[in-house]
């Protein structure tokens, strides 16, 4: 086990969480909007204070890597990259689809067949959502799309899907098929990102410092809009 600080980013929360030997030591969030440039360092400093005062050496920092905003990526990610450089520490990389699936399967509430679906709001009814079994395999990978009636259908025939995330309620009008089922109140936090940062390091799964980069969403969508010419 390790002790790692983990740093959230990708939406309009602002979140960092330090956690030892598989449980959270440390958190501090904001939820009052794009406050990233302000508050981040902030909370960065008090988290590797907190470890740095009770003699807990940080072993890797943990940073959410989209989908997710361009701007809140970009500062989260670079904070993350400045640390691993000064400290030389390792750098990891977390999903923010799966790092959403956490708490959700932290719960512990879910029947046995269900598949998990968050959803990261874009523009209008389109969400950066993708689909995985209980054990986080992915059974639909990362994708945009326009959200209507005949959305998942295939799947929801099947079994129940849970769909979350902060993309998810503006769908329920058009997802009303009985085993589509609506989870409130579900963010990426920093807090929910340890059992997914001990894995990547028990796996020795690190980003290069130089060269990584986040999952931004308008590079989603450039690459999606080549696809189509």
């Amino acid at each position: 086990m390790s002790c790692i600080l983990h740093i959230e980013t990708s939406t309009e929360v602002c979140s960092v969480a330090v956690s030892q030997d598989g449980e959270v030591i440390f958190h501090e969030e904001n939820y009052e909007g794009q406050q990233h440039a302000t508050l981040l360092g902030k909370f960065v400093d008090e988290g590797l204070s907190f470890a740095d005062s009770h003699a807990i050496p940080v072993d890797a920092v943990a940073v959410s890597c989209g989908p997710g905003s361009y701007t809140g990526l970009r500062i989260g990610v670079s904070m993350a990259k400045g640390i691993c450089y000064a400290r030389e520490i390792p750098l990891i990389g977390i999903p923010t689809l799966e790092l959403l699936c956490v708490p959700v399967l932290l719960s512990d509430k879910l029947p046995e067949d269900a598949f998990l679906c968050p959803m990261i709001d874009a523009r209008r009814m389109e969400v950066y959502t993708a689909v995985y079994d209980r054990a986080l395999r992915p059974i639909r990978s990362v994708d945009a799309k326009i959200i209507d009636e005949t959305s998942f259908a295939d799947l929801l025939d099947q079994r129940p899907i849970y769909f979350f995330g902060n993309g998810a309620q503006k769908c329920q009008a058009m997802l009303t098929h009985p085993n589509a089922h609506f989870l409130d109140n579900v963010q990426p936090l920093a807090r929910w990102a340890f059992p997914l940062a001990e894995k990547a390091i028990a796996l020795q799964d690190f980003k290069d410092v130089a060269y990584f980069e986040p999952f931004y969403l308008k590079e989603f969508v450039a690459t999606q809009s080549k696809k189509l010419l």
